[in-house]
């Protein structure tokens, strides 16, 4: 089961995405969280601690490594031939970190857009890297993406089963659902679930509920405005830590039921 989660900026991406992979984990999954958002906020909502957390070197962020895969090292490139298919099997083993229920975290970095004109050694690795991991078999993925799904191109997200597009109730976030449903779409990925987050009261809902379907879709779940996660952040705990019987909580394992249902194999 492999799950990319995207969104607007600050509609709750990292929160769903952390709640989400933990509570797979204690369904019994093998589960790997991946940071793609350049924020990189991930471990800290997976409850990684942050001692830990604060050693972590993102996979684009260690030349070391980029230029011991590809054969060149990121920013001495100008003409260089570098490897496109490095090898990347063990990359998750190596630099996978520990999260609680059965949950490795895996960061990687900033990924460029493959129309970007930047294809440079750390990019082809980062590339290669999410490939595999996403068309490998027996374990679930979950991967907290930055807005839009550009930045991956049509070689790495094949493999992806379902896209969770998390919304606020706002036009502006129902516009960026729009865009990467359709660029999903030209991608190949069919399964386009729709998660409302941060909804306030039945009015929010109807109208997250009537934009989406108008777009063609079926909101999946609708999580409420939560005043648990802001507290969570603010005292460097997992939401499952902080509160783990806070209705936005609840909402999601109904989620992870509703995925495991539709997609484990």
């Amino acid at each position: 089961m492999k799950i990319a989660i995207a969104g607007k900026g600050g509609v709750g991406k990292t929160t769903v995405a952390a709640t989400l992979a933990r509570l797979l984990g204690r369904a019994g999954f093998d589960v790997l969280a991946i940071d793609a958002d350049p924020a990189m906020n991930l471990a800290a909502a997976l409850g990684v601690p942050s001692a830990l957390a604060g050693t972590i070197v993102p996979i684009s962020d260690n030349p070391n490594l980029v230029e011991e895969r590809t054969g060149a090292r990121p920013g001495e490139t100008s003409g260089a031939v570098f490897n496109l298919t490095p090898r990347v099997e063990d990359l998750v083993s190596k630099f996978g970190v520990t999260a609680p229920d059965n949950t490795k975290l895996l960061v990687l970095g900033t990924v460029k857009s493959a129309g970007s004109g930047c294809m440079c050694p750390a990019n082809a690795l980062l590339r290669a890297l999410l490939r595999h991991v996403f068309l490998q078999k027996g374990e679930a993925v979950v991967m907290d993406m930055e807005a839009g799904l550009e930045h991956l191109g049509r070689g790495v997200i094949r493999g992806v089963d379902v896209v969770l597009t998390i919304l606020e109730p706002r036009p502006s976030s129902v516009q960026v659902h729009r865009n990467i449903a359709a660029l999903a779409g030209q991608l190949g990925i069919r399964t386009i679930m729709p998660v409302g987050n941060k909804i306030m009261d039945a009015t929010e809902e109807e109208f997250l509920r009537h934009e989406i379907e108008a777009s063609g879709h079926e909101l999946v779940a609708a999580i409420p405005y939560d005043a648990n996660i802001i507290r969570a952040e603010m005292a460097h705990t997992a939401l499952l830590e902080f509160a783990p019987d806070t209705p936005s909580v609840k909402v999601i394992e109904d989620l992870k039921q509703t995925l495991i249902e539709g997609y484990a194999t």
